[in-house]
């Protein structure tokens, strides 16, 4: 098989700007799963309202994913590019600017308004990845791309160190840990806007796909149904919601469960960061390996087992068995890493010129993030925190259906 280069000269520039927007979403993410414990112990709030923290993040992605996608069809993708990078500038700003205040309302408004920045950036950075090279590397630049975001949610949480290392408790200084590293971020943020200003970026066609080119079942076109009609793409749409649902509360909660008391061992809340960002380079692991595995596999396979594994290691976090909890834990982050990919993949299969329009939908069914966990948070001020991991099992469930049933095309 001939060899294609990875970009071309001209595009190399706004290759790595494109990379490095990948990065910075993987930086704000990383931090993000580190602040619940955070705001647990130095605003004295419950689990429950601590996972307001992704409730603000994830519908901000919902509500803007859609508004997004026009501007940047009226306008262009730079500048919808500028318009998300202001808009994530302007929230570390903000946020930055508002310790003081010691809100935890007013630190949602601020993270909603940086989440909008962020679901732009997500919103614009695939389309213009596959653009900048030979169309049969497309696949190898979003690869190389999504490396460096998975590499800054390994290292997001060890900038959260710096934040758990404030004790002040002063009036006006219980926050004042957050001020430098989002000051810092808006501060890299805008910079990276200006160049993309100055930077001249190529034009994405957006042309759909062309009807001769689109698969089909018994060799009829399945595209022609309206996309209500289309199951694996609704079943899709479910799945996706369960899977976002499912890992930020996971994400979410891992600090809270190797610093709980009543978990044994129990680490020291400073060290919480250390462990959520093993479990995201366990979910970059398995992300990498799985891809390989996926070249002589079926991808649903892949992700009925992955899934069949996540609801049998549950039980044994929520156990209270030790280290064994600790590392069946590590499990799920490890077995969760192909399933987003793979599920949005199943989903729009066979669309053809509906493709775009069923991605932007799926996209907006990470909504699952906004409104899980709350909830899992709440099972746990409840019930404890081992408990709340029963809580994601249903969703890996319904996954397992979709991959074994539910993402098989109908004509």
């Amino acid at each position: 098989m001939a060899k294609h280069p990875l970009t071309s000269k001209e595009n190399l520039v706004p290759f790595i700007l494109i990379t490095a927007l990948f990065f910075l979403w993987g930086i704000a993410h990383g931090m993000l799963d580190t602040l619940n414990k955070h705001f647990q112990e130095i605003l004295h709030l419950s689990k429950s309202n601590s996972g307001m923290i992704q409730f603000s993040v994830y519908t901000a992605y919902f509500l803007m994913a859609l508004p997004a996608g026009i501007f940047m069809r009226r306008f262009g993708y730079k500048k919808g590019i500028v318009l998300g990078l202001i808009l994530f500038a302007s929230g570390a700003f903000l946020i930055a600017g508002t310790t003081s205040f010691e809100s935890f309302w007013l630190f949602l408004i601020c993270l909603f308004i940086m989440g909008c920045g962020l679901a732009t950036l997500e919103t614009a950075a695939n389309p213009y990845t596959t653009k900048l090279g030979p169309p049969n590397s497309a696949a190898q630049r979003i690869n190389f791309s999504q490396s460096f975001n998975g590499l800054a949610w390994v290292i997001g949480p060890l900038i959260g160190l710096f934040i758990y290392g404030n004790k002040g408790i002063a009036p006006g200084e219980k926050l004042t840990s957050l001020i430098l590293p989002y000051f810092l971020i808006g501060l890299v943020v805008f910079a990276v806007a200006i160049l993309f200003i100055k930077t001249p970026l190529p034009e994405i066609s957006e042309e759909e796909t062309e009807p001769e080119n689109i698969s089909s079942v018994d060799d009829k076109p399945t595209f022609h149904k309206p996309l209500i009609k289309q199951r694996h793409f609704v079943l899709g749409v479910l799945a996706q919601f369960s899977y976002v649902a499912a890992q930020t509360g996971i994400f979410s909660y891992l600090i809270n469960f190797v610093t709980d008391a009543n978990q044994k061992p129990h680490f020291d809340i400073s060290k919480g960061p250390y462990f959520l960002s093993i479990g995201f380079a366990l979910f970059m692991i398995g992300r990498m390996s799985g891809s390989l595995l996926m070249r002589t596999i079926k991808p649903s396979r892949i992700l009925a087992f992955y899934s069949l594994l996540c609801c049998l290691l549950l039980p044994f976090v929520s156990a209270g068995l030790g280290w064994a909890s600790l590392i069946a834990l590590y499990g799920v982050f490890f077995f969760m890493s192909i399933m987003f990919p793979t599920i949005f993949a199943l989903g729009i299969k066979d669309l053809g010129p509906k493709t775009k329009k069923a991605s932007s939908f799926i996209v907006m069914s990470i909504v699952g993030g906004a409104v899980f966990p709350p909830v899992m948070g709440w099972i746990a001020d409840v019930h404890g925190m081992s408990v709340g991991f029963y809580a994601p099992i249903p969703f890996f469930v319904f996954i397992l259906y979709y991959a074994l049933k539910g993402h098989k095309i109908r004509a």
